[in-house]
């Protein structure tokens, strides 16, 4: 798979699901906004300002032409303005007058309410006659319909809808880009671990069983970092179940030896011994005491010989795992109250864990793996030595600790600590933790060698754990 497959996947996903309902989204926003602006569109305020104007020129039209009749026909009220009196007349009887024309009409009144005609009467005088426009303001309503058309003009070099859809679209992109952007991080994010996971199952499944993946402090506990969690654990699993399968082939190697070697020396030591025991027996009195000697030192060889045949015989057995609830703290305490006789000289200290926590495994593999051990750590811590025997749990397992201040171990001994025949005790069998492993494993548990805490060696054993309900029946 590409590096970039899952995150190219992630972004295109992201673009379909967004593009459809964005473009959907602008097509109704976009008829929408046709809609609303067919009731107010340039065109349509420009009709309807044009229709005003004409209307006011007719009104005005019919007015002056009703006030000229009037007029003439001298139903209204005229006001003259003798030449004599031209330096007190108003600034539209002087600008007529000024002009040289026969009649003029103009607007007065506030806001241009009123109608005002103006004629000469001779050569020394102007008549002028006023009519009340009955409420409408032709000043006003003239600087209103200049405004209208000043807007219509402005809205038809704006382009309003085009310039509401180019803004609409604008702004969607900028969401649309700005969505994208924490997109890529979140995808980059995602596929990474994703990537690191497929190339380690690879390194994994082609053999390098030491392949982990680096997880950082502080990484959310999503799907992913779980999947990374399960597989690093996975992989511990797997490389201790790979050392335990590697472990019991060689032991079922070496219990085959056993079993023969065992098997070969009981078959020749029982003849030996009778033999010797009826040498002694047929010896005159005279040669009695140097054949007793001899033969009391082939006695003790050979019985020395049929111990190491009794271990090998218990090292090629396969004995019975019942598993049972066990009180691990009990059972610890047990067996260090068995030792301190045995031991007077060292100091046993327990460091139990409070929860007292439950094993499930056979009691007479864990007694034996408890005894050897705290035996071993003894007899390597010596007198005025120390031993601390320890519990706690951890999740689906519960772990014995023992800890000795004796010399400690090599590292060319604790490579062969577990193989049979090597012992480095004077009066071992060597098959004492290779048999306690055997036993831990048997249980589902395993022992291995870790740092001590008293300067010397030190074990943890390794045991399940019993489940709640177990526990609670």
């Amino acid at each position: 798979m590409k590096m970039t497959g899952l995150r190219t996947r992630l972004i295109v996903a992201f673009l379909a699901s967004t593009l459809l309902p964005l473009a959907a989204t602008v097509a109704i926003t976009t008829t929408l906004l046709d809609r609303s602006l067919r009731y107010a569109t340039t065109g349509e305020i420009d009709r309807l300002s044009r229709t005003l104007e004409a209307t006011a020129r007719q009104f005005y039209q019919r007015e002056r032409a009703a006030l000229k009749a009037d007029a003439i026909a001298g139903r209204v009220t005229m006001t003259t303005y003798p030449s004599a009196d031209a330096a007190s007349w108003p600034e539209p009887v002087r600008a007529f007058w000024d002009s040289g024309e026969a009649e003029r009409f103009g607007i007065s009144g506030p806001g241009g309410d009123r109608l005002d005609y103006m004629r000469r009467t001779d050569a020394s005088a102007v008549a002028m006659y006023t009519r009340d426009l009955g409420g409408v303001k032709m000043e006003d309503l003239s600087a209103q319909l200049r405004e209208t058309r000043r807007l219509v003009d402005e809205l038809g070099a704006r382009d309003l809808r085009r310039g509401f859809t180019l803004t609409l679209l604008a702004l969607l992109a900028a969401a649309w880009l700005i969505s994208l952007v924490p997109l890529a991080i979140i995808a980059h994010r995602v596929s990474r671990p994703m990537q690191q996971l497929t190339a380690a199952l690879t390194d994994f499944a082609g053999g390098d069983w030491s392949r982990r993946i680096a997880t950082r402090p502080g990484r959310p506990r999503d799907e992913v970092g779980l999947a990374v969690d399960a597989f690093n654990r996975m992989a511990d699993q797997l490389d201790d179940n790979r050392e335990r399968l590697v472990h019991l082939t060689r032991l079922a190697s070496w219990q085959s030896l056993a079993r023969k070697t065992a098997h070969e020396l009981k078959n020749s030591l029982t003849p030996i011994r009778l033999t010797v025991e009826e040498i002694q027996a047929r010896q005159p009195p005279s040669e009695r005491a140097f054949v007793d000697q001899a033969v009391q030192i082939v006695i003790s060889e050979i019985e020395a010989l049929e111990r190491r045949v009794r271990a090998f015989s218990d090292f090629a057995s396969e004995p019975p795992a019942t598993p049972e609830i066990l009180d691990v703290n009990a059972l610890v305490s047990e067996r260090v109250a068995l030792l301190r006789p045995v031991h007077p000289d060292t100091t046993c200290r327990l460091d139990l864990d409070g929860r007292h926590p439950r094993a499930s495994a056979a009691p007479d593999l864990v007694k034996g793996i408890l005894t050897n051990l705290l035996q071993n750590a003894a007899e390597a811590a010596g007198p005025c030595g120390s031993i601390v025997a320890l519990t706690r749990a951890d999740g689906h397992r519960v772990f014995v600790e023992i800890h000795d201040s004796g010399p400690g171990l090599s590292r060319e001994a604790a490579a062969t600590l577990f193989e049979p025949t090597i012992t480095f005790k004077k009066d071992g069998m060597g098959l004492g933790l290779s048999i306690a492993r055997k036993n831990a494993l048997l249980s589902g548990g395993d022992i291995v060698l870790i740092d001590g805490r008293l300067g010397g060696a030190a074990f943890r054993v390794t045991l399940p754990a019993a489940e709640r309900r177990e526990q609670a029946s």
